[in-house]
């Protein structure tokens, strides 16, 4: 492996994650910035919240896209590079860490759900689409985007795991990563459980902006 490619390879899927689509997505369509209401969260759930669902949807598309593209981007063409699993998901890692400690937000981000999906996805489809599934599931009965990415986040790993030999090789570097995005996807949720736990956490689509 080539230490130098590999290190600049991260180090561009940790830019490319900064990007905080959740902001350049609100200025587009003239909304509000997501860090002045509702969670504060520059992230799509909380642009939804100004009211404006293709600007929640277009944001969602774009923090996936960025987990998903160096991944995809580095297994279709690392190989070529001496670049290895290990920086697959040292990559997919990093796209997910830019979006939740952003260097161009001041490392004050969003909470990673939609970034971390799409790293699953570029890691395999069968993968990330069962993640997704999961969320989509809880959040369909319960109404809480929180309470579905707390799930979902549990469920990665195991996902991940169980699927292995039959649907995805088995790789020790990217199941330590999908690891550590779903325990920082907990830690970063972790007020929302407490709202979950009092009865206080508002439900997906409702509007908060002014």
């Amino acid at each position: 492996m080539d230490a130098g490619f590999s290190l600049m390879a991260v180090a561009i899927a940790y830019l490319m994650g900064s990007v905080s689509f959740a902001v350049a997505v609100s200025r587009l369509f003239g909304l509000a910035d997501p860090r002045t209401y509702g969670s504060q969260n520059p992230g799509a759930t909380n642009v939804l919240r100004s009211g404006h669902k293709g600007a929640a949807a277009l944001t969602l598309v774009l923090d996936a896209f960025k987990g998903w593209l160096p991944v995809w981007a580095l297994q279709t063409w690392g190989g070529g590079y001496g670049l290895g699993e290990f920086t697959v998901a040292a990559a997919g890692l990093a796209a997910f860490l830019g979006h939740v400690f952003p260097v161009f937000l001041r490392f004050k981000g969003g909470k990673g759900v939609a970034t971390a999906a799409g790293v699953l996805l570029g890691v395999a489809p069968v993968l990330g689409g069962l993640t997704l599934l999961t969320w989509v599931a809880v959040v369909a009965v319960s109404r809480y985007s929180s309470l579905g990415a707390l799930v979902a986040a549990v469920a990665a790993p195991l996902i991940y795991v169980f699927g292995a030999d039959w649907a995805w090789p088995l790789s020790a570097p990217i199941a330590s990563a999908v690891v550590v995005m779903s325990g920082v996807l907990i830690v970063r949720h972790r007020d929302n459980l407490g709202r979950l736990l009092q009865g206080k956490e508002a439900r997906l689509g409702r509007k908060t902006a002014p």
